[in-house]
């Protein structure tokens, strides 16, 4: 008993030591090791391409942070994959805004930040002194997952919001003058669209609306008979998945002097980079692929700082802050986003093709069949065509809902990108109650069905809707 009381009381004193040891710079043997051991994990380089910027007033640097493997990584002229920058930017690649060398981001839910004195308080007013003052304006938990996701969009900053709709109205109001203009697809998100169309046309903002179905022709007539401020559209589009050529629209649209916003939610950023492509602003739901597990609401607007400080400034004045255990949530699903991403692009399009072939399927929505007006584009500019797929079933309304009805892995529920597999008939669902007219004008038919593919196995999805298929 009394070797093993000695054993205990020693290896207790010997743990203290090492917790509080103070520690010393690295030798220059360490730092080589380092920077072979994490040296594929590029970190914030300085190149446009991971360019994460921390704002002056939003962020806490540690200048004390061993920076060998960032460094050692960009003169090998490295840049970390989506998949590591998933799991490591905004933490150990990143302003370490949360100071913690926990693993897991600590939920700082702290409201109010104080300052040591005048002085400091100061510092951080004229902008050296990098710290949080009130969480409406900052939270170093929203921090990390801000830097995450301008990292996988290779953007200078993010800004991230209570919802999507949030982060839309934000860019617009701070992005489009009283007096601006608005060129906006007709199938952009329909609340998008019912905000522009009748609320900002009340602040003296107009808008038109174009179809780029067949070409450009349409957004270059109104580029060139009015003084255009922004061009606002989704790629993919919900539910018919088009994709808009960012890259031409964006030569056109900065030739004439107007800014380009990409709402990329159902692409997702590892499937699509509108930045890289010339867009301006790119918006997500963060809701759906990024959160990926229905359980937060959350939206995310990212650009350059000029830009993104504006949109903040109208943020802080809407109050639209999302709270730090959200952002927990978020950044913890955001690990996982590159590999729920992967496969649920591969189902979808094994999926798309088997639907293509199928005898009680009319037509397949997906950019990533050959069949798709959107293949070559999609082609160009995404790296997966996203893990959603429109069909119209070979039956009427009745028939659908028998189908839909008959179902079993997947969930009748509106959003998507999330691990379960969700299903809906729009007809019977967003679209319930509308006119004809309305519908008609929208692509909805009665027969259209809109899946959206989880992390489930192939062969599961596959025999569930081959089995409801056989109901119709």
């Amino acid at each position: 008993m009394a070797k093993s009381s000695s054993l205990v009381t020693k290896v207790s004193v010997q743990r203290r030591r090492r917790v509080h040891r103070s520690r010393r710079s690295p030798t220059k043997p360490e730092r080589a090791a380092a920077a072979d051991t994490f040296g594929s994990l590029a970190g914030c380089p300085s190149s446009p391409e991971y360019p994460v910027v921390p704002d002056l007033d939003d962020c806490v640097v540690d200048t004390a942070v061993d920076d060998a493997p960032v460094v050692a990584a960009e003169a090998a002229g490295r840049r970390a994959s989506d998949e590591t920058l998933a799991v490591h930017a905004g933490e150990k690649l990143g302003s370490g805004a949360a100071e913690t060398d926990s693993i897991a981001t600590p939920i700082v839910s702290g409201t109010t930040h104080w300052f040591r004195d005048s002085a400091d308080l100061i510092a951080f007013r004229e902008g050296w002194r990098r710290s949080f003052e009130y969480g409406r304006y900052g939270n170093p938990t929203v921090k990390v997952l801000e830097e995450k996701i301008s990292a996988l969009e290779r953007a200078e900053t993010t800004l991230v919001t209570s919802s999507g709709m949030n982060a839309i109205v934000a860019t617009l109001l701070a992005l489009v003058p009283p007096g601006g203009h608005v060129v906006v697809t007709a199938d952009c998100y329909s609340e998008a669209r019912a905000f522009i169309h009748d609320k900002l046309s009340k602040m003296g903002i107009t808008s038109t609306f174009v179809d780029l179905d067949d070409d450009m022709e349409a957004l270059e007539s109104v580029l060139d008979e009015d003084e255009v401020t922004m061009f606002y559209a989704d790629s993919m589009t919900n539910p018919h998945l088009k994709v808009v050529d960012v890259a031409r629209v964006a030569e056109l649209c900065h030739r004439r002097g107007a800014l380009v916003c990409i709402d990329s939610t159902l692409a997702s950023p590892i499937n699509q980079k509108p930045l890289a492509l010339g867009a301006d602003v790119v918006l997500h739901s963060a809701t759906k692929y990024i959160a990926g597990h229905h359980d937060v609401i959350a939206g995310c607007v990212s650009g350059s700082e000029a830009l993104i400080s504006r949109i903040r400034a109208w943020h802080h004045d809407l109050g639209g802050a999302i709270s730090p255990n959200a952002a927990y949530m978020i950044i913890r699903g955001l690990k996982t986003l590159a590999l729920r991403v992967e496969a649920q692009n591969r189902t979808a399009l094994r999926m798309a093709r088997l639907l293509e072939k199928h005898p009680k399927i009319e037509r397949v929505y997906y950019p990533g069949l050959e069949s798709s007006p959107w293949h070559g584009v999609a082609t160009r500019q995404m790296a997966g065509a996203g893990g959603v797929v429109s069909f119209e079933v070979a039956s009427d309304m009745r028939g659908v809902m028998r189908f839909v009805d008959a179902l079993e892995l997947p969930l009748i529920a509106t959003s998507l990108g999330g691990c379960e597999s969700l299903v809906q008939q729009p007809a019977v669902m967003s679209y319930w109650g509308k006119s004809e007219e309305e519908k008609a004008k929208n692509g909805i038919k009665d027969n259209f069905v809109r899946f959206s593919f989880g992390i489930e196995k192939f062969e599961d999805l596959r025999d569930d809707i081959l089995q409801a298929l056989e109901k119709i």
